[in-house]
This record gives C-alpha cells, structure tokens and sequence, in this order.
C-alpha cells in the first residue's frame, strides 16, 4: 500500500475514439496484477468496459474507475484511474472526471494522429489544468507516423511534445522503443505477452537518430532549468538520468511540457514504462495546489489543504445507479477523512445525510472499504439528495467548491411507453438516467402530454432508449429526433414597467426601467449590469429582478425556446415604503421581458457542428458537394496519406442520419466524426417555418 500521498496518482486516461484508449488500460490492469487475463475492447471483454452497450459497440460510454500498485525502484504507488469514453456524444464522462484528476494520459493513434474528439478532450484538460503525459499508440499499424503525430500536437492543440522515446522500428518491423534518457533500447519478450522485457545498447543504425532527439530533449528541458542550462551549455555529457527526470518533472507539473512515450498495447509493447512516466512525471495529490471554496456562512474564500488533518471536503463528481447497491455516489476527497456511517454536510440544499458505505471502484464492482482520506477517490451508498457537481464537506467546516459546467443538450425526441399503464414507470426510469448524466434531460409537456428527452446527438439517446429496454424492462415508442433551438435578441429595446396589483389583499408595487438586447460578443447567459448608484435601494431587490430575469431566459418571446445569451441594464426602480418587496420586483421584471419580447427583434438561433470527414480522393467531389446541400461551410481540407480530411461547420438540422449517406456516397470508405461547436443565427426563412408549426404564428419581421 501506498504509504503517503507522495506515491498516489489520481490519473484519466483520454482520447479520440478508436485510438486504443480502452486497450491501453486494460493493459495496465494486468501488468499491475489487478487482472489475471487481459481484457479485448473486440471480444466485447475489456473490463472498464462493462456496460452491455459498451460491450456490444466496442465503445466506452460511461467513465469507469479502478485502484491499482505500481512497483518503480522499489517504491510502490498507489494510482487511481478514471477510463473515460472517446466519443464525442459522451464528453460529459470526460469533463467530470478531469474536474477531478491531478494528471492524465492522453493516448493518440500514430496512423489517425490528433483527431477531433483529442483536440476536446486536450481542450477540457486545459481548462483544470491538468498535468499530461502522451503516448502514441498502435505503431504497429500500416501508417504509423509517430514523428508526425509530434507534430501534429504542436500544430493542432498547442501542445509543447517532448519525446522521451522514439520507435524502434515502424509497422512490421516495430519491436520496442528507445529510451532517450537512459540511451537503451527496450524489447518485449513476446513469448510472455509482453510481461517481461529487456534493455539492450541501441543498434547501430538508430543511433544517429537516437542521439539527434536525445539533444533536441536536453535542449528543451533546458529552457526550464538552469542546473541542465549550464550543463548542456558546458558539457552535456554530465547531465545525469536523476537531472532529466527532476526537470521534465517540474516542465510537466508547470504545464510547459508533455513528455511522449510509444508503443503498441494490443501488441503488449511499451505499457511498463508508460507506468513509469506516470510515477515519474505526473503529479501527486500534494504536488497540486490547495483546492479553493467559499465558506457559505461568510461568503469568503477559503482553501484546503491536501492533507488528511484539514477539514473534510469533497466533490461529487459522478452519480450511477447499481442494481445490487442502489444510488452509488463517486467523490473526490480534497481534503480530511470519511468514515462509513459518518453524515457529511451539503451546502446547497443545508442539509446532513448519512454514509452507509463506502467502496473502492473496480469498473463495476464494489470493494468496500471502512475509511477514505484526501487525494482518494471512491464510490459511496447513502446520500439521496445529492447531484453531479455538489460539495459534501464538513458541517462545522462548510466549504462550496465550484461546479462543474456542462453543455446544453443539442437534440431531442418524443418518447412514450408501448403500455400506456408504464407512463409513472417511464418517468422514474428517465429521472434516475438524468440524475446520472447531467446533458441529459427530460422535458413533460402538461398541455400536450408529451415526454421529450434531450441530449448530446443521436448515438446518445440511442443509448438511454436501448438502456429504457434492458435495464428497466420498458420498450418506448420514439418520434423523430428534433433540433434544440435557441432564441436570442437582435436589437435592444429600453422599457418601463410599472407592478401595481392587489395581491393577497395587500397593494404591491414594483416600478423599474431597464434596457434588454442581446449580450456583448463571447458572453453566455445572463449579462445583467446594475446601474443603480443609491446605496440605500434594497439589494434583494436588485437580486430579485436578476433572478427573474434568468428563469424569464428559459422561454424565449418567439416559441419558448430558452434564450441563448441576453444583455439586461438596469437603470432605475422605485419602490413604495410598505407595498414594495422582492416579489413585486421579480413579477414586475418578468412583464418587462415579455413587453420588449415583443419589440426586440427576437430570431431563433441553431446549434452548428463541427465536421471531419476523412475520404478517400476519388470521392472528395460527392463528400463536399453534399456538405454545401446541408448549409455546411468547408473550413479546410488537407490531405494525409492518400486521402483527404474535410472539416466544415455544419447546422445540426441537416445531419440526420449523416453515417449511413455518408457510407453510400463513398462506398463505406470515408469516416466522419462530428461535435457541437456553437450557436448561430438561424435564415429568416427556415426561422419562420419553425416558429409557425410550433406556435401557429407568423413570423413577420425579417430579423
């Protein structure tokens, strides 16, 4: 067992689907010893992978956690893994988990290079700056490129590659790496599936090269460290081994650099060393900074430190539902310890719940545990109210940690039960989905009622219906899928609205004049700025209007669509001593909106997707031809290695059922990925014909 949190690693491990991601872990599970046989993402056995649907499409859907020991020098260490999925319909499972992780492992495939789905997922690492380590995977494969995918990390995602190795041999002929720092080349033994290896002097005709990067290596470290500066500058032959990893260490944890290893893990070739970069170079929970909150009751910043002795503090980071267990709750523990049977506090809702049990993930199975302590992730039975993104702290220590953001959904459809009698049935069963997955979402239509369910694109609501019939027995009928729209203001209307009703008997007065139009430039949500300069007027007030004014965005003037962004200065209110209060003021914004709803230029607003296509060159004419029929906009094309790759921004409207026409147009040679990039402005046209079969009005102003 890992002594200190010097020798934990909470690690994910990420990347573009089909790049040997799931490969990659299932590897390290049996050189580890957790698995006594190796798992295959193709025989439908790979054990993160444990979801019948991930089983089935040789896909990963859901991000699974696992604990397993690593021997390096002697030292054994503790590391906590996250395998989170490639496709892009589930990049939720990925945006919650690097909330949560010290490092990562980003896998690239050395034919496929850095596709679509790695540049998200390095996009999202960004974002909580996450420590990473790269490895270039599949170099046994016809098109290996490995120095072409360094390159491509610096061209496509700004990254700062640093190889620490290089192939030994490409395609056919790969047979292991070259150590860099040591000068030793590294072979698996194939007879022991890759268990056992040895070092070797490197051959001859790689040696030229091998010392080529081992000086491009020293050189970049350089730049980080002065002790290797002044070496490298006087005689290189003096940096030692100990030297270049305490340097590409501290270039990791500081983001400047992203050591490369390589290999091939269905090949069980390069998994053992990639070990040892992640205890090398990844960082422990006490190399990371405090994490940082604020104290509900006082309303300031407050940090905690990563140490068993500071108050309990973690972060739910993921919320799924057991058949044997019931709600299992995944967190995070920032700081403190928790025991099984301890209450832990829940600063949004105020309230105390119970732990029954506590468990160590191994993907789908339990492990039960007595006691977890900072830098620890585990999986718990108990709390009931909880969501994806609350804070469960200490009740005498109380701390919020930031949330975690997640996107809209972009697609819905109609559901409904073939047995009418399963209608209540059907409502638990999508509400106990949703309480797992938090971009999707279940929307009741009282007036019609319709259930609709909304998510990340169509492979995603493939998933849940498929999961409706397996796992709560309850086969649905489906509609056709539809797009989320949004609405937003065009031009901006300054209004006065007077409140003054009897309500409850009692006169209620509420008067402010305030300007609403669309947001400025790269603003999202609410811009609301507050331009009353008396510091006597009641600020609950000013809160009252703010809030109303957000629910108000969730049904757009046009067909109640929610607003996508909205700009809303607040000039002036007056009030009246005794008829006046915070409910006069939401109730008198709500009317405002609608009143300049009608006077603001109001357009509906379309998700765009972002669109790869990599087609063969005899068929770059069709592919495109049909991209321009959908309203795309071909943004670049570039050619790699006999075919061509096409990225375009494409209205999501226009790409149902995109695969399979796809396929027929290129004889199923070309391939296609496809995310949400943003919203954009719908033709008047197409607008108006939306609006008028959901509304039955006329859209008559040419936005």
């Amino acid at each position: 067992m890992a002594k200190n949190l010097t020798h934990t690693r909470n690690i994910g491990i990420m990347a573009h689907i089909d790049a040997g991601k799931t490969t990659t872990t299932e590897r390290i599970l049996y050189y580890t010893g957790i698995n006594h046989r190796m798992g295959e993402v193709h025989e439908g056995t790979a054990t993160m992978d444990w979801m019948i649907q991930e089983q089935e499409r040789g896909i990963t859907i859901t991000s699974a956690a696992t604990t397993t020991y690593w021997k390096y020098k002697n030292q054994e260490y503790k590391i906590n893994i996250i395998d989170t999925p490639g496709h892009v319909d589930f990049t939720v499972e990925v945006e919650r988990s690097l909330r949560v992780l010290d490092g990562a492992i980003a896998v690239f495939c050395a034919v496929g290079g850095v596709e679509p789905q790695s540049e998200t997922v390095w996009r999202q690492a960004n974002k909580y700056h996450v420590p990473r380590i790269a490895f270039v995977n599949k170099l046994d494969r016809v098109g290996a490129d490995y120095f072409g995918v360094i390159m491509q990390m610096h061209s496509k995602i700004k990254a700062n590659p640093v190889p620490v190795q290089i192939p030994l041999g490409v395609e056919d002929s790969f047979k292991g790496v070259i150590d860099l720092i040591s000068n030793k080349a590294i072979i698996w033994n194939d007879d022991t599936l890759g268990a056992s290896y040895e070092q070797k002097d490197i051959p001859s005709d790689y040696v030229e090269i091998a010392e080529e990067w081992r000086d491009k290596l020293l050189e970049k470290i350089a730049e980080f460290d002065d002790v290797i500066l002044d070496k490298y500058l006087s005689d290189k032959k003096t940096i030692t081994e100990e030297e270049i990893y305490r340097a590409l260490r501290n270039a990791t944890l500081n983001l400047k650099i992203v050591p490369v290893l390589c290999g091939s893990a269905f090949k069980n070739k390069g998994i053992q060393t990639l070990l040892d970069a992640v205890t090398l170079y990844l960082p422990s929970p006490e190399d990371m900074p405090a994490v940082i909150g604020v104290n509900p009751v006082i309303g300031k910043e407050e940090k905690r430190e990563p140490s068993s002795e500071s108050p309990f503090t973690a972060l739910v980071f993921k919320i799924a539902t057991d058949p044997f267990v019931g709600r299992l709750v995944y967190l995070r523990i920032y700081s403190g310890s928790l025991n099984s049977g301890e209450q832990v506090y829940n600063p949004r809702i105020q309230k105390k719940e119970r732990i029954t049990r506590l468990f160590r993930m191994h993907a789908n199975k339990q492990n039960a545990i007595d006691i977890v302590e900072a830098g620890d992730i585990c999986a718990c039975v108990g709390l009931k109210d909880v969501r994806t993104g609350d804070t469960v702290c200490d009740d005498k220590h109380p701390i919020y940690l930031e949330n975690i953001e997640f996107p809209d959904p972009v697609i819905s459809i109609a559901v409904e039960p073939i047995n009418q009698g399963d209608i209540d049935k059907l409502n638990q069963s999508l509400t106990k989905i949703a309480e797992e997955d938090p971009t999707f979402s279940v929307k009741y239509d009282e007036s019609t009622g319709q259930t609709t369910i909304n998510g990340m694109g169509e492979l995603h609501l493939d998933i849940v219906l498929d999961r409706l019939k397996r796992e709560f027995n309850l086969p649905v009928n489906k509609g056709n899928p539809m797009v989320a729209y949004k609405e937003a203001f065009t031009s901006a209307v300054k209004h006065t609205e007077t409140f003054k009703k009897q309500l409850g008997g009692k006169n209620k007065f509420a008067e402010i004049t305030l300007t609403i139009g669309p947001a400025d430039n790269e603003n999202s949500g609410l811009q609301f700025i507050n331009e009353i300069t008396d510091k006597n007027f009641p600020q609950e007030y000013i809160k009252a209007v703010e809030r109303s004014l957000k629910m108000a965005m969730m049904n757009g003037p046009l067909a109640s669509y929610p607003l996508e962004s909205m700009k809303v200065i607040l000039h002036s209110a007056m009030q009246v001593q005794g008829e006046s209060d915070a409910t006069a003021f939401e109730i008198a914004a709500n009317l405002a909106f609608r009143a300049i709803g009608q006077k603001a230029n109001a357009t509906l607003m379309e998700p765009i997707m972002k669109l790869e296509v990599v087609s063969p060159e005899n068929y770059v004419g069709e592919v495109l031809s049909d991209i321009n029929r959908r309203r795309g906009v071909v943004l670049e094309t570039e050619s790699k290695m006999g075919a061509r790759i096409i990225k375009a921004n494409v209205p999501l409207s226009e790409m149902f059922g995109y695969v399979t026409i796809l396929r027929t147009l290129t004889s199923g040679r070309a391939s296609s990925t496809m995310e949400f990039s943003h919203y954009e402005k719908m033709p008047f046209e197409m607008a108006a014909e939306i609006v008028k079969k959901v509304t039955g009005k006329q859209l008559l102003i040419n936005q």
